[in-house]
């Protein structure tokens, strides 16, 4: 089945090469072909979905066996091994079961220990701090979030006043460093 896929001569001929492989794996470019070359024929062809890649190596790919117009290769029938079904199915199970319970151990219990909800998320311990009638500092927000004064700074602008709709004001006494409150 010939397609209306226009190649190369040498996108051709390394295809035809692969093709030739029992693997399909691209091995092969002609002597001409090096370096930065080597890499746009590979890209050509992979932009063209006509060969794949396993992370390491290059194969062609049904879509390039189609281009070619040669057959595409029929894969190798695979004979179940009931022993090594069992294994895979019992680590399976045994994976599964690991994830559940990991996942609720999760959901159960916060980083301090405490099941984590929004009464108790960073969030509502930073409006905590500035609902008080002094207010918080920047630095007394870093140290009782672990966030860097950026992120504090961020949050206000974000989730206080644009999402939460807040009304966060500031003041800076002298020598002091600059509070901010909930109006």
């Amino acid at each position: 089945m010939t397609t209306s896929i226009k190649l190369t001569d040498t996108q051709r001929k390394v295809l035809n090469h692969a093709a030739d492989q029992a693997d399909g794996r691209i091995t092969w470019f002609p002597d001409n072909v090096k370096g930065g070359s080597r890499q746009k024929v590979v890209d050509g062809l992979f932009n063209r979905a006509l060969i794949t890649t396993n992370g390491t190596d290059w194969f062609v790919a049904a879509e390039g066996y189609d281009a070619l117009g040669r057959a595409r290769p029929i894969p190798a029938t695979i004979h179940p091994a009931p022993e090594v079904d069992a294994d895979v199915a019992a680590a399976e199970a045994n994976w599964t079961q690991e994830k559940q319970q990991a996942a609720q151990r999760l959901l159960q219990v916060g980083v301090e220990g405490k099941p984590r909800t929004r009464e108790n998320s960073k969030q509502a311990t930073v409006i905590q701090m500035l609902q008080r009638p002094e207010g918080a500092t920047v630095n007394q927000i870093c140290e009782a979030t672990g966030w860097q004064p950026h992120t504090v700074r961020g949050t206000f602008a974000g989730a206080f006043k644009k999402k939460l709709g807040l009304n966060i004001t500031s003041d800076k006494p002298e020598g002091g460093d600059r509070t901010y409150r909930i109006a």
